[in-house]
């Protein structure tokens, strides 16, 4: 099945090249950067907590008619609410930010300045876990 994706065909002095997206993407996988374990693990954990965040929204924010409280505050009480369909604002902003820190990294890691890629892809797993936090309270305060 792969080897059925459509080639690009380019003439270039003379010479005939040929552009596939599957080689774009193994070329891009073989990079330096993805074999380190360390970057393997936090991008896999970044993923997965994004993806953990998506299923826990999917199974408990039902479509309703009515507004829902997006977001509680201790001292103001409700200060946010609107459509169920904001809920997933939450995990798509974890994913914008994850492919922004993961461009980073690589840009990073490109320059030999291994610890700053390192710390970019702890943040971002930081921040998927706190998105998920938030995902639960908005759970817990509506259901």
């Amino acid at each position: 099945m792969l080897n059925k994706m459509k080639k690009f065909s380019l003439k270039h002095s003379g010479h005939l090249i040929e552009i596939s997206p599957q080689s774009k993407v193994m070329e891009f996988l073989a990079h330096e950067y993805f074999k380190s374990h360390i970057v393997i693990w936090l991008l896999i954990l970044s993923l997965a907590s994004n993806l953990i965040n998506w299923l826990i929204l999917k199974i408990w924010v039902k479509p309703v008619d009515f507004s829902i409280i997006l977001h509680y505050n201790v001292y103001f009480g409700v200060d946010s609410i609107g459509d169920y369909k904001q809920a997933y604002l939450l995990p798509l902003i974890g994913i914008i930010l994850f492919a922004i820190n993961l461009t980073l990294s690589v840009f990073f890691y490109e320059r030999k300045e291994r610890i700053a890629s390192y710390i970019l892809l702890m943040a971002t797993l930081m921040i998927q876990l706190s998105l998920i936090v938030a995902s639960v309270s908005v759970i817990l305060i509506n259901y």
